[in-house]
């Protein structure tokens, strides 16, 4: 039998073994994929990323991009291969996600401490330490093993994932590389698609009425949307003006063709290291693969576009963190039983690596006879862990990485980047004061 028994090889689940690997724990790992897939992904490759391929902002004074610096220190084997993975994304850490995915894999596969099982687990086992990060795709019956320990009911939202456009399809006598006030590359790091009112308009017209995919019955009967990743054609029902402020918004860009800013634009992010792919930002969606090519091929540049993968929407499921876990991210009621990952409501990819890194961490640590710990509330990594295990259960949601998790300055700091640039010297101090004392 394994020292520790981690279900779900994602990102939190891949952290989670690896840091209990690194300090000394026989792990196995065990993915149910490719044997049994999910409606999101599609290798067998553990740390799939089957959303945006961005990690979020690279500036230390971003939230995603101190938590990221958090990792960093700790030794993040996720944030370690996704900087040696890393595409061209302006001020944003994005990856090509295959190559990211294999790096990940042939790391656990190598390390001496951790058995990778290829199977599915339905049912957590006792008598043993357990990971559970199955993630917001987690299988029926395990999904039903843990609402019935739980004695409580699942929350879920819905995610939604963006279309990829083959590179040398998009028209570059029209589209422009740049990124907003000249953020990014030489270059540019982004591929822009201007809009014109006229184009603007009718694009959003035909994006309001297209077709949909049904959703099932159980889903109809409460059809949210998480707010941080609303379909593209949701937004667009919201308002006439609503995606030109929002993801099309085109301020500090300049059309080369008229030397004026456009009324809107639709930014395509590099996907893939050898720069072939492009993912269209914000435009996560739930039409009909028929109806994206109509309607997406209505941008100024698209006309052609090849669709290597389209948009689609699937249901993600958390339990009620607060009610059921420690910022150690142990489960309240069995201190031998961590659950990691978007599952617990650590919202966002980086999100996902902390909490795997906590309850990996913590692992160790109870199996080596210390107490596991909880990080300052300084820190990013244990504000996220702080506000899942002790925000207000009614209404719970995700939460990604923000500052606002954080407590006030003092002496207060007014302008939001100052503050934000404090709240990021005093989150790195603490965290190496707490490195230091406890020997990490």
């Amino acid at each position: 039998m394994p020292d520790l028994m981690v279900i779900g090889g994602g990102l939190a689940g891949s952290e989670a073994a690896w840091q209990a690997a690194e300090r000394g724990m026989a792990v196995a790992l065990y993915e149910m994929r490719p044997k049994q897939t999910t409606p999101a992904h599609v290798t067998g490759l553990l740390a799939e990323l089957v959303c945006s391929n961005s990690l979020g902002s690279k500036l230390v004074d971003r939230a995603p991009g101190l938590l990221k610096e958090e990792l960093r220190r700790l030794g993040s084997l996720v944030v370690e291969c996704a900087d040696a993975t890393a595409v061209p994304a302006g001020g944003a850490l994005a990856v090509d996600r295959e190559a990211f995915a294999q790096m990940v894999t042939e790391r656990i596969e190598a390390h001496p401490g951790i058995t990778l099982q290829r199977q599915e687990v339905t049912a957590i086992p006792q008598g043993q330490p357990v990971v559970v990060a199955t993630g917001p795709l987690t299988s029926p019956d395990l999904a039903d093993d843990v609402a019935s320990m739980t004695g409580s009911a699942y929350l879920y939202f819905y995610d939604a994932m963006a279309p990829i456009v083959m590179a040398e399809s998009i028209d570059m006598s029209v589209a422009f590389r740049a990124s907003r006030y000249g953020h990014g590359g030489d270059d540019g790091d982004y591929i822009n698609c201007p809009m014109d009112q006229s184009e603007y308009e009718r694009f959003v017209g035909e994006l309001v009425g297209a077709d949909t995919i049904a959703l099932r019955d159980f889903e109809l009967e409460d059809p949210h949307f998480f707010e941080a990743c609303l379909p593209v054609e949701v937004l667009g029902r919201r308002g006439q003006q609503t995606l030109a402020f929002g993801p099309l918004k085109p301020v500090g860009l300049t059309d080369p063709r008229t030397d004026r800013r456009p009324y809107a634009v639709v930014q395509l992010r590099q996907d893939n290291q050898s720069a072939t792919l492009y993912n269209l930002g914000g435009f996560q969606t739930n039409l009909t693969w028929g109806e994206q090519e109509r309607v997406f091929r209505l941008v100024p540049g698209l006309a052609q576009a090849e669709f290597v993968r389209f948009g689609q929407m699937h249901r993600n499921t958390f339990i009620n963190a607060p009610t059921l876990l420690l910022s150690t991210m142990q489960f309240r009621k069995r201190e031998d039983l961590f659950f990691a990952g978007q599952i617990t409501g650590t919202e966002g990819y980086v999100g996902s690596v902390a909490s795997g890194f906590v309850a990996g961490l913590n692992a160790a640590r109870l199996a080596g006879g210390f107490t596991p710990i909880s990080f300052p509330s300084t820190t990013m990594i244990g504000a996220l862990c702080n506000y899942v295990s002790n925000a207000e259960p009614d209404g719970f949601q995700p939460m990604k990485a923000n500052f606002g998790l954080f407590p006030s300055l003092d002496p207060p700091v007014r302008k939001k980047r100052e503050r934000y640039a404090a709240y990021a010297r005093r989150g790195l101090a603490d965290l190496k004061g707490f490195i230091d004392a406890q020997g990490l």
